[in-house]
């Protein structure tokens, strides 16, 4: 039988690193500081320096020469007793002043470096913080559907891994390949010019076979890095999901087994860490020896001048210097390569989700939603999230201005994508929302989102305060507004108990709060929003028996005077609704007030009875447990 034919997607080849050339393009609308003069001025001065500090770095070999030929000239041929006879002379003074000159040199071209590395950190920082700002507006963009598809995780990582992509290849291209570049190009002219051409022959033979060696040999090494750091992660996991199932792994005693599955992959882990250390070793190996051979040669070719009386002996002093110089930046080429190569996908990563178009974007010159008595309005809606899975087929109906009109029907029918199609998360297929006469797909998004209200079923804080999360409904909402929300969502009273009042912090999601509490927030806010529409999706059907009741008196003083749509689970609290649309597989399949439903004896009816007898069987079986608990126990008796 012929071999099963592999995926598509498995057989097209992983997609190339970006290049550093179109990377270095795209950001650099970002690194040029268009608008701010401060900056540029920081980035010419920037380069200046580089200049002027690279500059003096080659003057510091050329002190070290002259101070090595004044003393060759003090000292002569006669050493010691010679050199006490001259003592005296200028001739002796000489050495000193250019051995100083070599030292003033040194720290110059470190002081240089330092002040043009500060001067450059501004200009970087603000790329940093220019291009996360738009990767991060744009994220909240781009529409809902991108967001489910993407863990929330992983967005931020990459937000996170693009800030620091940034950070990283402008401090290694600007600070250190180019001045690098500057170096060697330098070291070139000032060998041939002080000596001749076959020198700077070989030194850039040299540097070009060492950078082909590092490249060759740090891609080798990113391969076995990269199975060191899988093993590490595997190893980690096995060894925290472990731990986390400590009982279950002593309730079957699999202590040993537990142990030899974190050894296998440790042993992979130490196999793969060996081959990273011992690849290490073959690239500073090499290194070593490519660029000792050069500085070699160079240094015989400085001897046979200097034998030959065309070169003095601060000349041998002279080239290896340079180059011993020229081998610290070098010395960075490997862990340039591979730097530069991380940051290029960590950014390129950012820009692949700025490059991404929204879902859902306003047309062009979309005007802004102008809302009257806000009658909202279905009008034939079909919409797929999926083409092979239709959700809504065909489905209207009217939400009257001031009017309560309640969606239910049994999971899966559809209700919820309602309430996303009317905040216009997505586009229907075919059909129109109206408000006011007005199709939401033709205004501003942003005004469409300002009259609308939403009170969901699970209720998400920010990690802040409970005085900020009620504000979010209207920022600009004053002290004595904000404590009016919180009292007509009937909150206000546990805010008071609290030691901090408004400014108690609600914990991460907020965890720190009960469920009603929450809900009462999320009310609290949307009362302060004000919104003449309002979006009620399950709000209440995660909640004891007792607080849905409070909270859907809160709800219900929202709701009064304003057109609401409620998205419900719980039938009975949309008892109220003026109207009572069943939606089933995407249609509608029975509409009317409680009691007609009810008389029509159909899915409602039969939905209500379910939930009816549901609630007779807990408020039966919480009577008899509190019977249970009430009851004498019998005292035990000793024989």
């Amino acid at each position: 039988m012929a071999p099963l034919e592999a995926p598509s997607s498995a057989r097209q080849p992983a997609p190339k690193p970006p290049g550093l050339i179109a990377t270095i393009s795209k950001l650099w609308p970002y690194l040029w500081p268009y608008g701010r003069a401060d900056l540029q001025m920081r980035v010419f001065l920037a380069f200046a320096l580089l200049l002027v500090a690279k500059g003096v770095t080659m003057v510091t070999p050329f002190a070290f020469k002259w101070a090595t030929d004044a003393l060759v000239a003090v000292t002569g041929v006669g050493g010691q007793g010679e050199a006490a006879a001259t003592a005296g002379s200028w001739l002796w003074r000489a050495p000193i002043l250019l051995t100083l000159l070599y030292g003033l040199a040194r720290v110059l071209m470190a002081v240089l470096t330092q002040v043009r590395d500060g001067l450059f950190a501004k200009v970087a920082m603000h790329a940093v913080r220019k291009l996360a700002l738009q990767t991060f507006e744009h994220m909240h963009r781009l529409s809902l559907r991108f967001h489910l598809e993407r863990k929330t995780g992983g967005l931020t990582r990459v937000l996170e891994r693009g800030r620091e992509g940034i950070e990283e290849l402008s401090r290694l291209v600007v600070l250190t390949l180019i001045p690098t570049i500057v170096e060697f190009l330098l070291v070139l002219w000032l060998l041939a010019w002080e000596f001749n051409w076959v020198y700077a022959a070989v030194v850039f033979v040299m540097v070009v076979v060492y950078l082909a060696y590092t490249y060759q040999a740090t891609k080798w090494r990113i391969s076995i890095r990269k199975r060191m750091n899988e093993s590490d992660t595997d190893a980690n996991t096995k060894a925290v999901d472990s731990l986390l199932n400590y009982e279950t792994v002593k309730y079957f005693g699999a202590e040993k087994r537990e142990a030899e599955r974190y050894d296998r992959s440790m042993a992979r882990y130490e196999k793969a860490s060996t081959q990273t250390y011992t690849s290490l070793a073959v690239l500073n190996a090499g290194q070593a020896v490519i660029f000792s051979i050069g500085m070699a040669i160079v240094m015989v070719l400085a001897v046979r001048d200097i034998v030959a009386g065309h070169a003095s002996i601060g000349s041998f002093v002279l080239v290896n210097a340079m180059l011993v110089q020229l081998y610290i930046p070098l010395n960075f080429m490997g862990m340039l390569y591979r730097e530069i190569k991380q940051a290029l996908i960590d950014i390129d990563d950012m820009f692949k989700i700025i490059e991404r178009n929204p879902e859902i974007q306003d047309k062009p010159g979309a005007k802004a939603l102008d809302v009257g008595k806000a009658h909202v309005r279905f009008e034939d809606i079909h919409f797929s999230y999926i083409p092979e899975r239709p959700i809504l087929k065909g489905v209207s109906f009217d939400v009257p201005a001031g009017h309560t009109v309640a969606i239910v029907g049994p999971s899966g029918a559809g209700k919820s994508t309602i309430s996303r199609l009317l905040f216009r998360f997505y586009e229907p297929n075919s059909g129109r929302i109206l408000i006011d006469g007005q199709n939401v797909a033709d205004v501003q998004q942003v005004s469409l989102r300002k009259v609308i209200g939403m009170v969901p079923q699970d209720t998400v804080l920010f990690n802040d305060t409970i005085g900020y999360n009620i504000r979010y409904g209207r920022w600009d909402a004053s002290e004595e507004e904000v404590r009016e929300a919180a009292r007509l969502a009937q909150i206000d009273r546990f805010i008071s108990l609290l030691p901090e009042g408004y400014e108690t912090p609600v914990g991460e999601r907020g965890l720190k709060l009960s469920g009603g509490e929450k809900q009462r927030v999320a009310i609290a806010r949307t009362i302060l929003k004000s919104p003449p529409v309002l979006v009620l999706d399950e709000a209440t059907s995660a909640l004891d028996s007792f607080t849905e009741k409070e909270i859907q008196d809160a709800l219900d003083r929202v709701s009064r005077g304003r057109t609401t749509l409620v998205i419900a689970h719980r039938l009975s609290t949309v008892i109220g609704a003026d109207e009572i649309i069943v939606l089933d597989q995407g249609r509608i399949a029975e509409r009317g007030t409680h009691a007609e439903l009810l008389a029509a004896g159909g899915i409602y009816a039969a939905m209500w009875n379910r939930q009816r007898e549901a609630d007779e069987a807990r408020e039966t079986l919480k009577r008899a447990e509190e019977a249970e608990a009430a009851s004498p126990q019998p005292e035990s008796v000793t024989g």
